[in-house]
């Protein structure tokens, strides 16, 4: 009996960490993103499924802290999406609730060398930043 306590216990508290962090994600969402960001609909910027079927959560965060650099790594002409300057809990909340956006039929497999290139291209875009930091 008192390890069904404890299970169903532990079950509770993980069921409401992962609602925990889906209402800070989209708190976070209606704080800073809502302006340009719809979930399903586009608006000045792409919506989350977009962004979700074609975006890992590195470089999901990667645009969010640092957008100029990273649009240029994507080819990007031009940005308009500000940098933010948010806690790592907040970054992680609204990746994750962007993410949530993916659809099943979006879904891709990443072998390890597709991951290693994003990693490396996003690792060198932030240590490139660090540079220009100091220059200025």
């Amino acid at each position: 009996m008192r390890k069904n306590i404890i299970f169903l216990s532990i079950v509770i508290f993980g069921l409401n960490s992962s609602l925990l962090c889906a209402a800070s994600g989209k708190k976070v969402f209606e704080t800073y993103c809502w302006g340009c960001h719809h979930q399903t609909a586009v608006a000045f910027g792409p919506p989350f499924e977009e962004i979700a079927s074609k975006r890992s959560a590195e470089e999901i965060k990667a645009m969010i802290t640092d957008p100029t650099s990273v649009s240029k790594v994507f080819g990007y002409k031009r940005n308009a999406m500000p940098a933010f300057t948010l806690s790592d809990n907040n970054l992680t909340a609204i990746t994750d609730y962007i993410l949530s956006y993916k659809a099943e039929s979006n879904v891709t497999v990443e072998t390890n060398s597709t991951q290693e290139v994003n990693k490396t291209i996003i690792e060198d875009v932030h240590s490139n930043i660090a540079s220009l930091k100091e220059l200025k």
